[in-house]
């Protein structure tokens, strides 16, 4: 009687179909991750908040204006008029300009700098991010194609084992192949076992990082037509993230506002000199006030301030202010050898897979004709069973191989851009059209 149940094979299959009309796309899942990813929320909320300090800065080149009101009672003892009090009420408006200071113009410059440096910072996270989602979305594929392979072999196993059975009930093979080949199927059963776990870490880690559960990612369509990624020397590779990567404009930004700050601590030690003025109003009342009414004054002035000494704290904060400045240029000089060495990692590293995806290919045909063959042998007698497990398990690793190094290459296609600073959502968006409809 056949079991109702149906073999994992199958339940592959269902679920693969099942779930295929509600599968979702790289992109998808890229842009829900930028609603959800707290370390790429957290780089755009510093930006926003870049964007204010400067309209802060920006307030020093525009006058003040405080309003002030006070009210005071004054008690007296008088000794010809006796004991009285005098009620004080007043307000005031005041207001100043800054007519020179050199502090101001390096702070609103630095916070121009600070801007732009938090747009790179962004930059990077979202660069970050999309490598993030595209390696977790191509590990999910991965690991299913793992699974996959795993049960094919198992069930090539499982028919091996079958027919050494009845070859050795009918005195044809020895119990040596069908040892051999329940040794291979209770291995086969293990490592179903390992990738159907592996499968289900892999699908946790996406689900986290796009704030959803049960994602379920479209496969590659068949064929697999792998995209040739352009130019095919380094060089122009390197000339674009010398020019453009987020790190080394981060460098740079950071550079001029070091630069800046030994501007300012320069400064201190320079004159300042202010536009003030004043405008009041005060009204007296009590036994002992002069009965002439509301007082009223007006006050514009010129405020000069000269520094002449502050204890070493001036000249300390510049001799400081040099020597970050020399870290900030040796920082520079680092990202743009870190930015050229993993440029070239990844450049050398797309070229390996590539052509070990051409190789694996290759391989790929050639293990199917030699376990043709070497079935064919099996069944007029010159192959034992051995050779025939042999030649599928060649087989299914091959075809293992050759998914993953498709995987790694799209994923590694995504880091060559992000290492040379060309990463942009568009080319989330152009790996869509890989997928499966």
């Amino acid at each position: 009687m056949p079991s109702v149940f149906p073999t994992p094979l199958k339940l592959a299959l269902l679920l693969a179909f099942g779930g295929a009309a509600q599968a979702q796309s790289l992109n998808e899942l890229y842009q829900a991750a930028r609603a959800y990813d707290a370390s790429y929320l957290s780089a755009r909320a510093a930006s926003e908040g870049a964007q204010h300090r400067l309209t802060q800065a920006q307030a020093l080149r525009k006058p003040s204006v405080g309003l002030g009101i006070s009210s005071t009672r004054t008690e007296l003892d008088v000794p010809v008029r006796g004991r009285g009090a005098v009620n004080s009420t007043g307000a005031s408006v005041s207001a100043s300009y800054a007519l020179y200071n050199q502090s101001h113009g390096a702070s609103i410059a630095q916070a121009e700098r600070g801007v732009e440096l938090s747009r790179a910072d962004l930059a990077v996270a979202e660069q970050d991010l999309m490598v993030r989602v595209a390696q977790a979305y191509f590990d999910v594929l991965a690991a299913r194609e793992a699974l996959a392979t795993s049960q094919g072999s198992k069930k090539a196993i499982a028919e091996q084992l079958a027919s050494a059975k009845r070859n050795f009930e009918v005195g044809t093979a020895t119990i040596t192949d069908t040892r051999e080949a329940q040794a291979r199927f209770d291995r086969a059963t293990a490592q179903e076992i390992a990738a159907e776990n592996d499968l289900r870490v892999k699908r946790v880690t996406l689900d986290q990082l796009v704030g959803r559960n049960d994602v379920d990612p479209k496969p590659l369509a068949q064929p697999v037509a792998l995209p040739v990624v352009e130019p095919l020397n380094v060089d122009p590779w390197l000339a674009q993230a010398e020019a453009g990567h987020p790190q080394i404009q981060r460098a740079r930004l950071g550079l001029d506002v070091a630069q800046l700050e030994v501007d300012k601590a320069k400064a201190a030690e320079r004159p300042t000199l202010d536009l003030t003025g004043s405008l009041g109003v005060k009204r007296d009342s009590g036994s002992f006030a002069q009965p002439v009414g509301n007082t009223q004054n007006a006050v514009v002035g010129v405020s000069f301030k000269m520094p002449l000494y502050t204890g070493g704290a001036t000249q300390g904060r510049i001799a400081e202010a040099l020597v970050l400045a020399e870290k900030s240029r040796n920082d520079l000089e680092f990202a743009r050898r870190s930015v050229a060495e993993g440029t070239r990692r990844s450049f050398y590293g797309l070229q390996s897979l590539n052509a070990q995806v051409k190789a694996f290919e290759a391989a790929e045909s050639s293990s199917k004709l030699a376990l043709e063959a070497t079935q064919l042998g099996y069944k007029v007698g010159v192959r034992v069973n051995l050779d025939v497990l042999n030649a599928q398990a060649q087989l299914y690793a091959t075809q293992n191989d050759l998914a993953k190094a498709r995987f790694d290459t799209l994923v590694t296609s995504l880091k060559l851009r992000q290492a040379s600073g060309q990463l942009r959502p568009e080319d989330i968006a152009a790996l869509d059209a890989l997928l499966a409809k």
